[in-house]
């Protein structure tokens, strides 16, 4: 049985959905499945716990506290997007039958750090910002800029060229996008109930379907913009 083509898929979220759960089940479930496992770890808050006694140990136990706080924010902005980028970009590999190498996940500390950094800044600024605004525009914000890390790892665009292109590309998908993190939001919900599998599976599925979701719309794009040839020639 022939296997659909990531090329055949409309940008919606039903067909997102749907191929990325075939997709994922394919040949690289594994690696998948691994490489949710490691972001999950490398990209999740540092946590610590202290025993509070009173004393003269205070004052050193809060300077330590204040020191991990630095080191988790630095973590969160400096560390987590480089694997949470390479994350995107290995499932959107999955998703066009690439080879795969859990490798991909540390790229962008080689080849383009700086970019993914201040991305990752820009969004959480201006999302920050719309959040701050009666919370509806931080919604929109966000969802015309979820392309953005896919673009920089896929496109190699600048941040500013990334971020523009994300709004663009997600015009007239917005409501997709909000859709599909409603979705995603309720299928975590049933993977609580199934225990650390279900949470990882369910992270797999959203991993996929969006790495879908910005191909189908790319797909889109480039066959818009396709200008086809017209013959000029008259017969004299």
């Amino acid at each position: 049985m022939e296997t659909q083509s990531i090329n055949s898929v409309t940008p919606s979220a039903g067909g997102s959905f749907s191929f990325g759960w075939r997709k994922m089940f394919e040949k690289n479930f594994l690696t998948l499945f691994i490489a949710v496992i490691i972001t999950g770890i490398l990209s999740g808050p540092i946590e610590a716990s202290f025993k509070w006694d009173d004393g003269d140990f205070n004052f050193v136990l809060g300077a330590w506290a204040v020191l991990l706080i630095i080191l988790a924010i630095a973590w969160e902005f400096l560390v987590a997007p480089i694997i949470s980028y390479g994350e995107r970009y290995l499932f959107l590999k999955a998703m066009r039958d690439e080879e795969l190498d859990i490798k991909t996940l540390f790229e962008g500390f080689r080849n383009q750090y700086a970019d993914i950094v201040l991305t990752h800044l820009v969004i959480f600024a201006l999302v920050g910002i719309g959040l701050v605004m009666l919370i509806i525009p931080g919604i929109i914000i966000a969802c015309r800029l979820a392309f953005a890390p896919y673009i920089v790892m896929d496109q190699k665009m600048e941040p500013m060229e990334a971020i523009e292109e994300s709004w663009r590309m997600t015009r007239g998908h917005g409501w997709t996008v909000f859709f599909m993190a409603i979705i995603t939001f309720f299928l975590i919900i049933v993977g609580l109930m199934a225990c650390i599998v279900g949470v990882l599976v369910s992270l797999m599925w959203m991993h996929a379907a969006f790495a879908t979701l910005y191909q189908s719309v790319l797909n889109q794009k480039l066959k818009d913009s396709t200008i086809p040839i017209i013959d000029t020639y008259t017969e004299e």
